[in-house]
């Protein structure tokens, strides 16, 4: 079976078209480039192009039969959605909506899009359930969300089914040392720490020590990047054996917080990495985890990276030789 894979160069992206080549899948990849690496794409056909284009799009489904579509290209920087939301909306909202014109056109029904916990807003209880309110306060949110009540509208007026994934913090590398996580500007916290123990950066910023947590930093919880590829692949596996439409958060189960982030790579490193207490960002939660039971009950799917050293550990190894 292909699979087209949009984003398929970037860092969730290239993980899952690995996996879906062990599971005997060819992964058809379409990537722009402006964030993914060409070096990630080895397991399938690549195209160089960007979703928004019906030129590109009417190629690869003419020169591969598609039976499935895994949908991860989307920008994805929280802080520049709020400064330059046009950028989000077009790229993420209506390049989707021109990739599904595509999907419906070449009769390809099954459909799993990488959402996001975002789509939730500021947490009204904990751990977030897929029965939690959607009220997302950034235009990366909105456009994630803005996705998920399209897709609930194809599906109804369509012989179309989609199960979005909504991702919490997604961390590590390819535990055999292929591909890892390189984004150019990087903000996420691990690789900003690893940065830091490397000696690329003198210190790591910490937005907020006066949260009502157990050392005052923000709690978040941290997912294996090979486990939400291994989610990905029983998510297409539902839809391909009949399952309907669903929403599933993919999270561990286990809240870190910034601070033991910092101390528990500081411990797989063997290296001193400074710290610098700075303001709270807006908008930030003081602890954002959410409950796995559904993916656990519906995909049979429960991560294998539960601790925050072994995520770390496959992060380093791959770090070491940027």
């Amino acid at each position: 079976m292909n699979i087209l894979v949009t984003g398929g160069a970037g860092f969730i992206g290239s993980h899952c078209c690995k996996a879906l080549h062990r599971k005997g899948y060819t992964p058809v990849t379409i990537d722009n480039l402006i964030y993914g690496h060409s070096e990630n794409v080895r397991w399938g056909p690549f195209y160089q192009g960007d979703v928004g284009d019906g030129r590109i799009l009417d190629r690869i489904f003419k020169e591969n039969k598609i039976d499935a579509v895994m949908h991860f290209a989307a920008f994805a920087y929280v802080g520049e959605s709020v400064t330059d939301p046009q950028k989000y909306y077009a790229n993420n909202v209506k390049n989707t909506i021109n990739l599904l014109k595509s999907v419906l056109k070449y009769n390809v029904r099954n459909f799993i899009f990488s959402s996001t916990c975002a789509t939730y807003g500021m947490p009204q209880y904990l751990p977030l359930d897929e029965n939690h309110r959607r009220q997302p306060i950034s235009p990366y949110g909105k456009s994630k969300y803005m996705i998920e009540e399209i897709l609930t509208d194809y599906h109804t007026a369509y012989d179309f089914k989609f199960i979005s994934l909504r991702y919490f913090n997604a961390a590590g590398a390819d535990p055999e040392g292929e591909i890892g996580e390189d984004h150019k500007p990087e903000t996420h916290l691990i690789p900003l720490i690893l940065n830091v123990a490397k000696g690329r950066s003198e210190a790591i910023q910490v937005f907020g020590t006066d949260y009502d947590t157990v050392d005052g930093s923000c709690i978040r919880d941290y997912i294996h990047v090979s486990d939400l590829a291994d989610a990905h692949i029983l998510a297409l596996e539902k839809l391909l054996d009949g399952s309907s439409s669903d929403f599933i958060n993919l999270r561990t189960g286990t809240g870190f917080s910034v601070l033991q982030s910092i101390e528990t790579a500081s411990r797989v490193t063997g290296e001193e990495i400074p710290h610098i207490a700075t303001d709270r960002r807006l908008g930030d939660p003081a602890v954002l985890i959410a409950s796995n039971a559904k993916a656990q009950r519906l995909l049979g799917w429960k991560p294998r990276y539960t601790q925050l050293d072994e995520i770390i550990q496959t992060a380093w190894h791959w770090h070491k030789k940027l």
